[in-house]
C-alpha cells in the first residue's frame, strides 16, 4: 500500500550524523575491535566518498552541512560561549526542503542555537526531539538530564523521556518516518554518541571490557555498537514500508576522535591517520561518508573526489528538486553527477576547499587552517609557525612535509586561503559577533539563558566557576519576570542581576538556589544581561540559568 500511495519521484532524505565518531571506528574500515554489521552492510550498499573531510569541530561542521556555506559566513564558529549560534538570516537545508514540500524532523543534536530565533523549529524543522547545546548533560541542559532518561526539547518545550539517548533518537526517527511515509520527508538523525562522557548501558560495553580494552574504549565502542544497532532499526523500517529504493540515506560524522577518549596519550584505532578532533590532519577531518540511494546510485563504489559538508545542501537540493537561495553565495558544489556516474571523476574540476578553527571570538589569519585540493593539503597549526604541505594521495598519513620542496604550490594555496579568508570575513557587518538572543517574543516564553551562550568575562569558562553575560534583544518595552538559578551552597550568599540600567540583588539562604524577580522593567532594544554570585573576598562567579518571561 505504501508504494501505491507514494508522493512523486522526489526521494526522501535521511541524514545520520554521529558526534566524534572517527574513520577507524567501523569494522568495514578495518577496526579490529568493533562489531558494526548494520553499518558494514550500509557501507556495502552505498557509494562512499573516501575523501570527505569534515569539522574539525561540531558546530562548524553542522553549520556547513545545514547551509552549504563555510561556517565563517554563518557566525557558528565554535562550540560554546555564544559562538555556536547560527545567524538567523542563514537559510538551512531544512528550510530549503520544507519549502519544496518536504516534512522535516530533527532527532538528537542541533548545536546551532538553543533560543529563538535559531532553534531547530525556527530554522525549518516541523517536528523533532532534540537536546540543547552541544551534548546531553552539558551546562546548556536542564538540571538532572543525562544520557539515561534525558530531558529533551519537543517543539521548544522540555520533555523528560525514558530510555537511553541514542535509542530514543532512533525510535523517534522511526516514528517520524512511519507518520509521514506517504509524503516526501527529511529526517535528520544526529546522535550525541559516541561523544564523551561515554555513558552507555553495560550490555553494550561489557563485550569490549571482556577483550581487556581500556575502560574508556570499551564504553566508547559499546556506544558505537549501540549506534549500529539503531541504524539497523531505522534501515529495517525503510524496508518494511517499501521506502528503500526511493530514500537517500547519508551516513557520516562531524569530525575525528575526541582527545578525552585517549588513554595515556594514545588514541583509539583510526587507521593510522594523523591527528584528532580540532586538528587539520586527516585523523581529525576524514570521516565515514556513505550515500545509499538504490534507485540512482551504485552499491559498493568508492569515490575519492574531495568533498566537504558544504556540498550536501546543493547536492540534495538537486536530487530533490528544491531551490537554493539566490541572494547569497553557496560555497558547496552539486556532487550529484559524480554520485550517479553521469560525470567521470576525471572530468570533475579540481578545487580548493577550506577549513579553519580555533578558540576565540574571531578567526586569526593562518591559525590552525587548511586548504585541501584533490592532491595536496596546505596547513599551519599556529600563525607563528610555518606552512606544511602534504601530498594526500601519495602520503595519506601525512608523514612527509613537502613545503620546502614545492614553494610554488605553497604560494598558490596560501593565496587561495587569503582570498577565502577575506571573502568570508566580509560576509556581513560584525561578521563574527554572535547573534543576540531575543526575549519577550510570543515564540518563546520563558527564554532560558544558559552558560552555553554567555559571553565569558575574563577567561573562557562555562563551568559554575566562570562568569559571563548574555547579549539579548529585548523585543518589547514591558515588565518581565526574571528567575535566577544559582549553584547550591552551604552558606548564605548574595546574588545579583543587571540588565541595562536595572540592577537587583538579594540574599539567598544556605541551600536555596532560586531567586524570582517578579517585576522588572526592560526597555526595548539590545542589552546585556548579567547574573552573578558574590562570594565576599573571593571572585564572583556565574549562575546556572536565567529565565526571562514577559508578563502579560
Amino acid at each position: 500500500m505504501a508504494d501505491a500511495l507514494r508522493h512523486d519521484a522526489r526521494p526522501n532524505v535521511l541524514i545520520i550524523i554521529m558526534d566524534d565518531l572517527c574513520w577507524g571506528d567501523l569494522a568495514c574500515h578495518g577496526n579490529p575491535h568493533t562489531a558494526t554489521p548494520h553499518l558494514d552492510q550500509l557501507h556495502g550498499e552505498s557509494t562512499r566518498l573516501t575523501r570527505y573531510c569534515s569539522g574539525p569541530l561540531s558546530t562548524p561542521a553542522r553549520a556547513s552541512l545545514m547551509t552549504g556555506r563555510y561556517p565563517y559566513r554563518t557566525r557558528a564558529i565554535d562550540t560554546y560561549l555564544g559562538r555556536s549560534m547560527i545567524d538567523p538570516d542563514e537559510v538551512t537545508l531544512a528550510e530549503v526542503l520544507r519549502d519544496a514540500g518536504y516534512r522535516t524532523g530533527i532527532f538528537g543534536k542541533w548545536h546551532l542555537g538553543d533560543c529563538y530565533p535559531v532553534r531547530p523549529i525556527d530554522k525549518g524543522f516541523d517536528d523533532g526531539l532534540y537536546h540543547r547545546g552541544g551534548g546531553v548533560g552539558q551546562p546548556s541542559d536542564p538540571a538532572g538530564s543525562s544520557y539515561f532518561d534525558p530531558i529533551l526539547q519537543r517543539r521548544g518545550r522540555d520533555e523528560q523521556v525514558k530510555g537511553y539517548c541514542t535509542d530514543i533518537f532512533a525510535d523517534a526517527t522511526v516514528e517520524f518516518i512511519r507518520s509521514h511515509r506517504d509524503q516526501p520527508w527529511f529526517a535528520y538523525l544526529a546522535t550525541n554518541a559516541p561523544h564523551s562522557p561515554f555513558d552507555v548501558p553495560d550490555q553494550w560495553a561489557d563485550p569490549y571490557r571482556a577483550k581487556d580494552l581500556p575502560e574508556n574504549w570499551a564504553r566508547l565502542y559499546g556506544m558505537v555498537e549501540n549506534i549500529d544497532h539503531n541504524v539497523g532499526k531505522v534501515m529495517a523500517t525503510l524496508d518494511e514500508l517499501g521506502l528503500r529504493e526511493d530514500t537517500i540515506v547519508i551516513y557520516t560524522s562531524d569530525h575525528g576522535p575526541c582527545g578525552s577518549a585517549a588513554v595515556e596519550g594514545k588514541h583509539r584505532w583510526n587507521a593510522d591517520l594523523r591527528g584528532f578532533k580540532s586538528t587539520m590532519y586527516e585523523g581529525g577531518m576524514r570521516v565515514p561518508h556513505f550515500w545509499r540511494w538504490p534507485a540512482k546510485l551504485a552499491a559498493g563504489r568508492d569515490l575519492d573526489t574531495v568533498a566537504n559538508p558544504i556540498d550536501l545542501m546543493p547536492t540534495l537540493a538537486a536530487a530533490c528538486g528544491a531551490a537554493l537561495p539566490t541572494d547569497r553565495p553557496i560555497d558547496g558544489e552539486n556532487l550529484l553527477p559524480l554520485l550517479t556516474g553521469d560525470l567521470s571523476p576525471d572530468a570533475w574540476r579540481d578545487r580548493f576547499t577550506f577549513f579553519q578553527w580555533h578558540r576565540g571570538d574571531a578567526p586569526i589569519r593562518y591559525r590552525n587552517y587548511a586548504v585541501v585540493s584533490q592532491r595536496y593539503k596546505l596547513t599551519r597549526p599556529q600563525e607563528t609557525k610555518r606552512d606544511e604541505l602534504y601530498d594526500i594521495v601519495a602520503d595519506p598519513l601525512e608523514q612527509h612535509d613537502l613545503a620546502g620542496e614545492m614553494p610554488d604550490v605553497v604560494a598558490q594555496m596560501r593565496a587561495a586561503y587569503d582570498a577565502w579568508f577575506d571573502d568570508c570575513s566580509s560576509t556581513r557587518p560584525c561578521n563574527y559577533d554572535p547573534p543576540r538572543i531575543a526575549v519577550g517574543t510570543p515564540h518563546e516564553s520563558p527564554t532560558m539563558l544558559t552558560r552555553q551562550d554567555w559571553r565569558a568575562i575574563g577567561k573562557d569558562d562555562w563551568t559554575d566557576t566562570g562568569l559571563g553575560y548574555w547579549l539579548i534583544d529585548v523585543t518589547a518595552h514591558a515588565r518581565y519576570r526574571i528567575t535566577v538559578d544559582a549553584p547550591a551552597a552551604d552558606a548564605p550568599r548574595t546574588v545579583g542581576m543587571r540588565c541595562g540600567d536595572v540592577m537587583r540583588t538579594t540574599q539567598l539562604d544556605a541551600g536555596a538556589t532560586r531567586w524570582v524577580i517578579d517585576d522588572v522593567p526592560l526597555k526595548r532594544g539590545p542589552a546585556a544581561l548579567e547574573a552573578w554570585v558574590d562570594h565576599g573576598d573571593e571572585p564572583a562567579t556565574g549562575v546556572c540559568y536565567v529565565f526571562v518571561e514577559r508578563k502579560a
